[in-house]
């Protein structure tokens, strides 16, 4: 089994040695097959989950079992058809909705966003640090940059003085 080959940064290293990748999913670890699967699984997951589509199809889920919880209710009583409000169906709706959502995905999006914000931050600290640097360079107190050519021009308003004063 060969060892897998460290990225390199694409923009480099912010200068606490955080790595600034192009994507996303390089920040991940990946040098074993279980971490490139996990790493696959939560940025699919982040994304598609993410995603108004999926936000309608988990309301529609939602609302499944609404006739079955409002049929208890005297106001309510034989309004919604027996399929509607049927034991079995509205237990599998709460089993996804409470089980298999609340507890399965919401972890696995939580990795994603783990991920995302990880390669957020470097990429914000990377982005700090250069306009650090383009800052300093403006700074006329600062060697090369600005400072240089302020003192160019003292010298040229010197020499022109001299020039004016003979």
């Amino acid at each position: 089994m060969s060892t897998p080959v460290k990225k390199v940064p694409h923009f480099g290293v912010t200068r606490h040695g955080l790595p600034v990748h192009l994507r996303t999913h390089d920040h991940h670890p990946d040098s074993t097959a279980y971490q490139r699967f996990n790493k696959k699984v939560a940025i699919a997951l982040t994304s598609g989950v993410g995603n108004m589509t999926c936000f309608w199809i988990f309301c529609l889920l939602a609302l499944c079992s609404l006739p079955a919880v409002l049929s208890g209710f005297s106001a309510f009583s034989g309004v919604f058809p027996n399929w509607m409000i049927r034991a079995s169906d509205i237990a599998l709706i709460a089993w996804i909705a409470q089980t298999f959502i609340q507890l399965v995905l919401l972890p696995a999006l939580m990795v994603g966003q783990n991920l995302q914000n990880l390669a957020s931050e470097a990429r914000a600290a990377k982005t700090f640090e250069d306009t650090e640097l383009i800052v300093s360079a403006l700074d006329v107190h600062t060697e090369g940059g600005l400072k240089v050519v302020m003192d160019k021009l003292e010298v040229l308003e010197a020499r022109l003085l001299e020039l004016q004063g003979k």
